[in-house]
């Protein structure tokens, strides 16, 4: 406040063992957090606020917020996004309030269950539905995916978050596409942690959608459908080849805003989970924010087999993308850490087009083999993402 009068913008200050960054919204929320984490990033933080934000508009609508006419009736309001916004502050499992991107899951019979919710989609009256699991889109239609930033991640989150229920009639705004006029959501529990989602304006009725409509298009997927349960945490599907040294990956596809991330496809090796997790997060905020800009990418792919011979390999070319050509010669295509002291894990990272990977891997993974281990790992996801 006091740099705004003195027409000097400040986001973030630092502290010897806390990060604090802000942002004002519409010119009237702002948003305040504050984190000791160590190797929080800025970047993390600034997208938690938006994020936030989002969620605050997806439960309220923006009318409410821009135009605040009584605080205390505002207060009561946003207590149903709390449950939402608790979910980004703890330990997520996903990864799409950092990402910007959805979290998805590879699921076995893909083309099947795709083919079943189109004909559902159809025979319900809507073109958005979606199949989501533990907050991750199993499956979706083409409307669904052309859902803007930040709707498209905020609705599977937000089914993630919320207590398990048969079926759900609730009214969002999106944040994006619809921030003043709300939306229904249904949702539908086909199995316990997995659930059938539609956007919707007033039709059809919740009654409508009943289980003679469910059993025509989900019972003989049944087996199917089960096999996407255990796809929450993983996220590929079983006896999908991956390398044993890899601890943890993510998968991202900037074009699509889609990603997968998963630290629990080989088992309890150490680290923990949690840790896991933490470690790729970090380390996406800082390839982010140094080495792969967003909205930048380099065409070419590494050759099978290359070493990397410093912590971020480059290589000249014209970009694929790029916002600025006369800057844009040299973009790092892929980059590596050592994590220590005492601990050994690597990270690395590699950029194909609109495809990131990043990889966390046991100190047993030779070094000089990081790239080649990763183009093979990122050409075998491809085609899935």
């Amino acid at each position: 406040m006091f740099g705004q009068n003195l027409e000097v913008q400040l986001s973030s200050a630092r502290t010897e063992d806390t990060t604090v960054v802000w942002k004002s919204f519409h010119d009237s929320i702002t948003l305040i957090v504050l984190s000791s984490e160590e190797g929080t990033s800025e970047l993390r933080l600034e997208r938690l606020l938006q994020m936030v934000f989002g969620a605050m508009v997806l439960l309220v609508g923006l009318e409410e917020l821009t135009n605040i006419r009584n605080v205390e009736r505002l207060k009561k309001e946003l207590r149903a996004s709390y449950c939402l916004i608790d979910s980004f502050l703890g330990e997520p499992e996903l990864i799409g309030d950092l990402t910007q991107c959805v979290d998805c899951v590879i699921p076995p019979e893909g083309s099947l269950l795709q083919e079943a919710l189109s004909g559902f989609a159809e025979a319900a009256g809507t073109a958005f539905v979606s199949l989501v699991v533990s907050g991750r889109v199993v499956a979706a239609t083409e409307s669904w995916w052309r859902l803007g930033l930040p709707e498209a991640v905020l609705l599977p989150w937000l089914v993630g978050s919320l207590p398990p229920q048969a079926a759900r009639d609730y009214p969002v705004y999106l944040p994006h596409g619809s921030p003043t006029v709300p939306h229904r959501l249904l949702t539908l529990t086909l199995l316990p942690g997995l659930e059938l989602c539609l956007l919707c304006g007033p039709h059809p009725p919740l009654s409508q959608l009943d289980p003679q409509l469910l059993e025509r298009w989900w019972q003989p997927l049944l087996d199917p459908l089960r096999a996407c349960l255990t796809l929450g945490p993983r996220a590929l599907p079983d006896g999908f080849a991956l390398h044993a040294d890899i601890l943890g990956l993510l998968l991202l596809n900037l074009e699509r805003k889609r990603c997968l991330f998963t630290v629990q496809a080989l088992g309890d090796k150490e680290p923990a989970p949690e840790q896991r997790r933490r470690l790729l997060r970090n380390f996406y905020s800082l390839v982010t924010t140094t080495y792969f800009p967003p909205g930048r990418w380099p065409a070419r792919c590494p050759a099978h087999g290359a070493t990397l011979e410093s912590q971020v390999a480059q290589e000249p070319g014209p970009p694929e993308k790029v916002e600025d050509a006369g800057h844009g010669a040299q973009l790092p295509r892929a980059c590596y850490l050592v994590l220590g002291p005492g601990m050994g894990w690597q990270v690395v990272a590699l950029q194909l087009g609109p495809r990131q990977l990043l990889l966390l891997l046991s100190p047993q993974s030779p070094t000089h083999g990081l790239r080649a281990l990763a183009t093979h790992t990122l050409h075998a996801l491809t085609p899935f993402l």
